[in-house]
């Protein structure tokens, strides 16, 4: 690989630890692993690069799951890792792994930590594996549009490197764009905000480098298609680090936009906004960004009135295409009222602000998101179901969905909820809206998630979201993971070194 362009970046931070982070405590009861001297001697051997900090271990061992950013105001994270090692190459990588294989000590992925369901805690302490030291862009194939980057490079350097240097886009742009990187983007197989364009991470990654819970560097995929037996780039894209480690990732990249164009439309009800985006999704105009606000969200973001339900589009590309696509929107549309187009750069402008979540939070709300997909059909009911079980809870005081990816064959639902409720009483409630919520979307026909993944949060449900697939997971894992050293507690499969003991009984 070439010299890191852009050099490695740092995590951002999701709160402040009440009190100091040295002093840190856990709040999740799980068998913790602790290292002795003779262990972190040598994992010095093998990765230069070792943390024992506490201060550096607790902010390690921590990610941007809202419940999590409740305990730290209460001076808490889930677990506190007993070392944070930093490799530099899939060489030390591998050296880590093979050791903890070794020594069956638990090891927890991480980059950005920008994960939101608990995807990077390390409920067992262990080893926290820092993958922002690998970094950069290397090779790219401007002819064949296929870029090789570094499993460690936050999103936004990579991004402006790219279309800087190289004048291609990969067009994978999650609201976490400056917080995550790209090996965070494949575990938890992820989605962008103009998706409808480039796609989900998964339909953009060519191949990945890999390494195995024994230390060995596996190479997948590589080629356009290819019938060699199974995808073996599609085991470990969002499989959240539990079958192996993503060092490396090939992406097809288009050249950067050479146009683009935006219309906002307004519909008296959030059914006859998903029909009409149904049809013009099954005409065949993908618009990198077709998003529809309920009339709660519509009126928080754009301040309309709550009877207008708001659906933006926006694209960018080839200007014939981007010109053909619009059109089928506008025809689409033509009996909902045209809005200022400025509400499309209203969006733009303010649609990688995470900072609302924190100040909530600070003060004592109760907040989080909840995406789903779901076919066609079933979107109608799945909208009605979610927000009437979540806004049974007692204690909740706003909830409220937009749709914001769409499929020839469905679409993304994206719940927001908030509450009041007293201090002690907010894990209790949080676990109750989540129960509440993603039961109603697993009786209506949707999934379990989008792109966000399952980390602890959604651990407990996979059971019921995959039936007898999680016991082909479980046979997946226990072959490329014997001892199960890799991110246990995730993906709700079983755990060698004892039950995480959350949600509370």
């Amino acid at each position: 690989m070439t010299d890191p362009t852009p050099p490695p970046g740092s995590p951002t931070a999701p709160i402040a630890i009440a009190g100091d982070a040295s002093s840190a405590t856990a709040h999740l009861t799980a068998p913790v692993v602790l290292l002795d001297d003779a262990f972190l001697g040598r994992l010095g051997e093998v990765c230069a690069d070792v943390r024992l900090d506490p201060g550096e271990r607790a902010e390690a061992s921590r990610d941007w799951w809202p419940l999590a950013m409740v305990w730290a105001t209460e001076g808490q994270v889930g677990q506190v890792a007993g070392a944070v090692v930093r490799p530099t190459s899939t060489t030390e990588v591998s050296g880590v792994l093979r050791l903890c294989n070794e020594a069956r000590v638990p090891v927890t992925p991480a980059a950005g930590r920008s994960s939101v369901v608990g995807g990077t805690v390390p409920v067992h302490g262990g080893v926290v594996l820092d993958l922002t030291a690998l970094s950069g862009i290397g090779e790219v194939d401007a002819t064949s549009g296929i870029v090789e980057v570094a499993a460690g490079t936050f999103g936004d350097a990579f991004e402006a490197e790219l279309q800087a240097s190289h004048g291609l886009t990969v067009g994978h742009w999650p609201q976490s764009m400056s917080l995550s990187t790209v090996g965070g983007w494949l575990a938890c197989r992820g989605a962008g905000q103009l998706s409808n364009r480039y796609g989900k991470i998964e339909d953009i990654v060519v191949g990945l480098e890999v390494v195995l819970a024994d230390g060995t560097v596996v190479q997948t995929g590589g080629q356009p298609r290819q019938a060699v037996g199974p995808d073996l780039t599609q085991l470990f894209v969002g499989a959240e680090g539990t079958l192996g480690v993503i060092t490396r990732a090939w992406l097809q990249a288009w050249p950067a936009p050479t146009r683009t164009a935006r219309s906002a439309w307004g519909f008296p009800s959030f059914a006859d906004a998903l029909h009409a985006m149904r049809r013009l999704t099954r005409r065949g105009a993908n618009p990198a960004v077709l998003r529809l606000y309920d009339g709660i969200e519509s009126q928080r973001n754009f301040g309309v009135e709550q009877t207008v339900n708001v659906l933006l589009a926006f694209d960018e590309g080839d200007p014939t295409v981007v010109d053909a696509g619009m059109a089928v929107v506008a025809e689409e549309c033509a009996g909902a009222d045209r809005l200022d187009d400025a509400l499309v750069e209203q969006w733009l402008g303010h649609r990688n602000d995470v900072a609302a979540l924190e100040a909530l939070i600070s003060k004592g709300y109760v907040v989080d998101t909840m995406e789903i997909s779901a076919p066609w059909a079933a979107l109608d009911q799945i909208y009605d179901d979610g927000l009437a079980a979540i806004g049974a809870v007692p204690g909740t005081l706003a909830v409220s969905a937009h749709q914001s990816h769409s499929y020839l064959t469905g679409g993304c639902l994206y719940f927001t909820f908030a509450a009041q409720v007293e201090p002690d009483q907010r894990e209790a409630y949080y676990v109750a809206a989540w129960d509440a919520g993603t039961r109603a979307v697993l009786a209506g026909g949707g999934s379990l998630s989008h792109h966000h993944g399952v980390g602890l949060n959604r651990a407990r449900f996979v059971g019921e979201a995959l039936g007898e697939g999680l016991d082909v997971l479980a046979q997946l894992k226990a072959a490329l993971d014997p001892h199960g050293i890799c991110n246990p507690g995730k993906l709700g499969l079983p755990d060698p070194f004892g039950a995480v003991r959350w949600p509370p009984a």
